[in-house]
């Protein structure tokens, strides 16, 4: 299975500006790109890369971080207040009428 650098570049914030677009952080992502490129030509798969990066600049680097103790309540929070909005709204519903 091939690697496309362009679908890791995207999935991958900028090292300086942490995402938020600009035309001044083209030099840096050129650099993230060209270090993912040698990871490609390495024979590193897609995940293999998310990893090297996530370990080298932390979790946040990576658009989707991979599930692990220290994000774990991140991940789960929006389900727990889903499921507790609306279970209140179903009781303040039921107690309404």
């Amino acid at each position: 299975k091939t690697v496309d650098p362009n679908l890791i570049h995207k999935n991958l914030r900028c090292l300086v500006c942490q995402g938020n677009p600009s035309r001044t952080q083209i030099p840096i992502l050129r650099k993230q790109l060209i270090g993912s490129k040698d990871l490609i030509d390495e024979g590193k798969t897609e995940d293999e890369i998310y990893e090297f990066m996530s370990d080298k600049y932390g979790d946040w680097i990576v658009f989707k971080p991979q599930f692990n103790i220290q994000n774990s309540l991140l991940w789960i929070l929006p389900y727990i207040v889903l499921i507790f909005g609306g279970f209140f709204i179903f009781s303040f519903l039921k107690k309404r009428q």
